[in-house]
């Protein structure tokens, strides 16, 4: 019996005392993690790209 007390009140939480995003802000939110997530690979491309540089340069100048 305390399974379906379980389901009840779980059930229950969902559907009555959460707050569900809109449409709009879900877009929004999608939108948001779009950008970040495409500024933080550009900032990893550059970080791994200088790094590239720069070891290629140390390892120039004793061969």
């Amino acid at each position: 019996m305390k399974i379906k007390l379980y389901f009840q009140e779980a059930f229950d939480e969902l559907v009555h005392k959460v707050t569900w995003p809109t449409w709009k802000e879900l877009q929004s939110s999608a939108l948001v993690v779009m950008v970040a997530s495409l500024i933080i690979s550009l900032v990893i491309f550059v970080m791994d790209l200088s790094f590239r540089n720069i070891m290629e340069f140390i390892y120039g100048l004793f061969y």
